[in-house]
């Protein structure tokens, strides 16, 4: 895969509206076992109840997960359709992500610190294309 193959599927990944009209895949690999990752989700949104420890733990799950793959996507040795797949994974995880997240009551000092750093999020991002910076540092194009 070429360098900016790569920052184009990074860039997929990171885009503030990723998730929108992403549905979460059936079945994903956590750690080498398949989880229905679907039926999970609708599961204990509909329990919502009592099953906070089982959600907390698929949240971590979820999250290594989708750490190990991004990783692989910025720094594996891999094709563009491999890139493409990993791209679609980790969009799939975000979305079964927000939706977990959603479940449960949050306090509302919690929500409010959620909004704050989405809002932060949304800011930078606005600058950042406005100004037109190519990464963090601020680097113009």
């Amino acid at each position: 895969m070429k360098p900016y193959e790569r920052k184009q599927l990074l860039e997929r990944v990171e885009r503030e509206g990723a998730t929108v009209g992403a549905s979460i895949p059936e079945e994903i690999e956590v750690q080498g076992e398949p989880f229905a990752l679907r039926s999970f989700v609708f599961e204990v949104k509909e329990a919502e109840t009592g099953e906070r420890e089982r959600v907390q733990e698929a949240k971590k799950l979820l999250r290594r997960e989708r750490l190990e793959r991004l990783e692989r996507l910025e720094e594996g040795d891999i094709s563009v359709a491999e890139g493409e797949a990993l791209v679609n994974a980790i969009v799939g995880l975000d979305r079964a992500l927000n939706a977990l997240e959603s479940l449960g009551s949050k306090s509302v000092e919690q929500e409010m610190e959620v909004q704050e750093r989405m809002d932060t999020k949304r800011w930078y991002s606005f600058l950042s294309e406005a100004l037109g910076w190519d990464d963090d540092r601020g680097i113009r194009r």
